[in-house]
């Protein structure tokens, strides 16, 4: 076996780049560079032994009484000379390899490995990487690029951590180890390009995933996630199995589930409700841990108005509105929220006038605050200037917030 054809399967060894592919590279090489001697003929083949490494070069050649074309033709008496069988009309292949082509074919082969050992390896890192998108990586972090962060996926390939796929609160140092969701990944003409986020919700439905194992086969349901990445998730959650309770299932002995993905998001809030098909019950859900006392939905216009109890209102709406926002977001009701003094000085509490319902805390489907207007048609913030918080337990205490809460559980 010569040296080339060694050569060849060191490689295949090493890299885990097939021989086969090589030599066929190879040859398509060696057929464009025979072209530019023999003209751009079809006819031409290049064969590379599989076992010697020999390389020889034939013409397919009609057998003809006259010769017209010699690129494509051998005369009859010719083609007798090497087989008495031969008849006008046959193909045979001719030996046309040039006396120098041991040089040429050196200097082919030798550009040829170089280059199909960087595309392989390219191919293979894309098909590797194409295969976790939507998924979670594990990600090192080398330095910063401006505002953008470069990570180590693995030693063969580095991604940008763009400043918008960042958390705010989050900061980072050399070597510090981070769960990255994979948006996509695109093949182009430098290599694969791998585009990580920390602030994607999908983010937090993986590392369920990854963590709970009834997530994981089916058994719980993620319906629904709504985030404000750095600060607090809520995710809705449903079991096919009636002997299995979501909540739990998800939170974990201990808290001991819930609390390894929070380590994973730095400190990130997780609200863990249960989903159910009743959007009142939904919502009312969705609005934990504040108590609800009644959720009238308008199902047509995708809207819900809520009442809490008076010293729970704070609780519902959430520091900066947050809690609403993102009930909103998880169940794609536009809610609006009033205490029961407020609803019962607006309309008599259960016989209130829908037309004269006041949206100081309205929602949309999106979690985004309306808001109300004053009689100049201006814009006013009716929570802004109060003090809500979110550290509040389910009875309205001050606590150390949700996940804590489970941990005591």
């Amino acid at each position: 076996m010569s040296e080339l054809m060694l050569a060849l399967e060191q490689i295949e060894k090493e890299k885990g780049i097939s021989k086969e592919v090589i030599v066929e590279a190879i040859e398509k090489s060696l057929l464009d560079a025979c072209k530019k001697d023999f003209g751009k003929s079809d006819n031409v083949t290049v064969n590379m032994d599989r076992e010697t490494g020999d390389i020889e070069v034939f013409a397919a050649k009609t057998v003809v009484e006259e010769v017209v074309d010699h690129a494509t033709e051998i005369s009859l008496e010719k083609a007798l000379m090497v087989s008495s069988k031969h008849q006008v009309g046959d193909i045979m292949n001719v030996e046309i390899t040039p006396k120098n082509f041991g040089r040429i074919a050196a200097q082919q082969a030798r550009s040829v490995i170089v280059q199909t050992i960087k595309e392989e390896e390219k191919k293979a890192l894309f098909e590797h990487f194409y295969c976790k998108e939507k998924d979670v990586v594990t990600g090192v972090v080398q330095r910063y690029v401006g505002k953008n962060i470069s990570i180590s996926l693995d030693d063969r390939m580095d991604a940008l951590l763009m400043e918008n796929e960042q958390v705010k609160t989050e900061h980072y140092r050399p070597t510090d180890r981070i769960k990255l969701y994979v948006v996509e990944v695109k093949d182009t003409n430098k290599g694969p390009k791998v585009i990580v986020s920390r602030t994607h919700p999908e983010l937090v439905k993986r590392l369920f995933e990854k963590e709970v194992t009834e997530v994981a086969d089916g058994t719980v349901e993620i319906k629904s996630i709504s985030r404000e990445a750095g600060s607090r998730s809520k995710i809705a959650v449903w079991s096919n199995d009636p002997n299995v309770d979501p909540v739990g299932a998800c939170v974990g002995m201990n808290g001991n589930r819930v609390n390894t993905i929070v380590d994973d998001l730095k400190g990130e809030k997780i609200d863990i409700i249960t989903w159910s098909e009743d959007p009142a019950i939904f919502i009312e859900n969705a609005l934990s841990p504040s108590k609800v006392v009644s959720v009238d939905v308008d199902d047509e216009e995708k809207s819900a108005r809520v009442v809490v109890p008076d010293y729970q209102l704070s609780l519902a709406i959430g520091k900066e509105g947050q809690n609403a926002r993102l009930a909103a977001r998880l169940t794609g009701f536009k809610i609006d929220i009033k205490s029961e003094s407020q609803a019962r000085e607006a309309y008599g509490y259960d016989d209130y006038d829908r037309d004269s319902y006041d949206d100081a805390y309205e929602y949309d489907e999106n979690g985004e605050y309306l808001g109300d207007y004053d009689e100049n048609g201006e814009y006013t913030d009716s929570y802004g200037d109060e003090d809500y918080s979110d550290e509040y337990d389910k009875d309205g205490n001050y606590g150390e917030g949700y996940e804590e809460e489970n941990q005591e559980e």
